[in-house]
């Protein structure tokens, strides 16, 4: 007997399994009937086999007749396999391989043989030429999935090449993002230098304000200090009119109390002098002493007036001093009310002028303050549209980063696939190959009549993800002389 194996991988690996085997019988007389066997083998691939062989020989004069079928049937995770096997019935000549012997013919081996066929054979043949067609039009797809995976494989060649040649401009375009960010950046910078110089202007701004406030506050403190001053003034200078005119009552009062006092002293004086004339001519008459009353009067006289005049001075001069005083306290307060009117009109002016530029200020704040919200709001939008614009390139990038990935990892599958159908298309081309040099190799034999029997089989081997089919072909033949080399 002989036998031929070959293997072939693809996925995990996969085999297909050919085998050719011939019996020879002695020319005796027996009957036999094949046994039937089963194997299971435990891993990764389940393989039962059922076979069976029967032998009928019919001795006439030294002839025999053998027949033989095989069935395999076998289940896997990720593959189906299909065997087929072969029985043939045959008459042939002894014959050795050293040459061609002279071929004798037994006319007892013409002799019509009560055979009795399965009826099944027909059927089974069917089967096979079914499967046959089936395998040959699997064979095809595959050979088109080839074609079509090399026309893939050409074109993401293609894409590869163009992805290759687009890469220096995608190098270009981003030194041009990178001095658009810088530029911004700059500007950025630039907005942030202006702002804090807004900020220093607006806090000296708001220091100017706050020190005209206080300057403020300090003059209405200072008015109002002089309003109630001059109240006080208009106060003391009311007094000092009534104490003028009370004054001046009690002067008329004192005047008319002196000339009435003088007109008294006169009466007085008058009287005095007509006694004392009385007097002193009863003395002179009495006494006839010579007094001299007239420097007397004259004396008490310029007394009095001395005592008068004295009077008179001192209150003149102490209300001509009192006079001047309050004259001089009236015109001392007149000035200073003319003083403060005319300071509270320097500061209403002032304020008035304070009011005009804290207006001024304010609304010079309020545009300081919207310009500086107007930039910094075209600033963050500048920067979210830089942040938006590189987030945008960098996806963009990792897209096409993923996308030159993804294909490299589709061309480098399907350079795997197609390794592994070229691998697969050698190897059937091998076992086509061989299979026509056996079929050919077994032609020369052509003496020999053979009757060839087919059964379907199913085989099946599988790790991973594989297809395995077996084919196998048995003879038996009969030798005239039971001499088989």
């Amino acid at each position: 007997s002989s036998k031929m194996s070959h293997h072939s991988g693809h996925g995990s690996h996969g085999h297909r399994n050919f085998t050719s085997s011939s019996a020879c019988l002695p020319a005796m007389s027996k009957h036999s009937i094949g046994s039937l066997s089963k194997k299971v083998s435990v891993g990764h691939k389940v393989v039962p086999s059922y076979s069976s062989k029967s032998v009928y020989s019919v001795v006439s004069g030294g002839h025999k007749l053998s027949s033989g079928l095989k069935a395999g049937h076998g289940y896997s995770f990720a593959g189906i396999g299909h065997g087929l096997s072969s029985a043939s019935y045959g008459f042939s000549g002894s014959f050795c391989s050293a040459g061609i012997t002279p071929v004798t013919v037994n006319q007892s081996l013409l002799a019509p043989l009560n055979l009795e066929i399965d009826p099944n054979i027909q059927r089974v043949r069917i089967d096979e030429k079914d499967q046959i067609k089936g395998l040959n039009n699997k064979f095809a797809s595959f050979i088109d999935k080839v074609r079509f995976l090399e026309q893939q494989n050409k074109m993401l060649e293609t894409k590869w090449a163009l992805l290759q040649e687009k890469k220096p401009a995608k190098s270009h375009i981003e030194p041009l993002f990178e001095a658009y960010i810088s530029n911004l950046r700059k500007q950025l910078e630039h907005l942030g230098s202006e702002r804090a110089h807004l900020e220093s202007e607006r806090r000296n701004m708001e220091d100017a304000v706050e020190e005209f406030k206080k300057k403020y506050e300090e003059e209405i403190n200072r008015r109002t200090a002089a309003e109630n001053e001059f109240v006080g003034l208009k106060r003391d200078v009311d007094a000092a009119f009534i104490n003028k005119a009370e004054l001046q009552s009690k002067v008329d009062s004192l005047t008319d109390e002196i000339n009435f006092l003088r007109t008294l002293f006169d009466a007085e004086l008058a009287q005095l002098q007509a006694q004392i004339s009385d007097i002193s001519v009863i003395v002179s008459m009495d006494n006839s002493r010579d007094l001299d009353m007239d420097s007397i009067i004259a004396e008490v006289k310029a007394q009095y007036e001395e005592i008068a005049n004295r009077s008179r001075s001192e209150a003149e001069a102490m209300y001509q001093s009192r006079y001047e005083e309050l004259r001089l306290t009236a015109g001392k307060h007149g000035d200073d009310l003319r003083n403060t009117k005319h300071e509270i009109t320097e500061l209403t002016r002032l304020i008035q002028r304070l009011k005009g530029e804290i207006e001024s200020i304010k609304s010079q704040r309020a545009k300081l303050e919207s310009a500086i919200a107007e930039a910094e709001g075209r600033g963050e939008a500048a920067v979210k549209d830089a942040k938006h614009k590189l987030a945008e390139l960098e996806a963009a990038l990792q897209k096409a980063k993923q996308d030159m990935a993804r294909q490299l990892r589709e061309y480098q599958e399907l350079m795997n696939v197609k390794l592994a159908l070229d691998i697969e298309i050698a190897t059937y081309r091998k076992l086509l190959e061989g299979e026509e040099g056996r079929m050919v190799g077994e032609g020369h034999g052509s003496v020999s009549i053979s009757v060839v029997s087919s059964s379907s089989g199913h085989s099946a081997s599988s790790q991973h993800h594989h297809i395995g089919g077996g084919f196998s072909s048995g003879s038996l033949s009969k030798g005239k002389h039971g001499h088989h080399c």
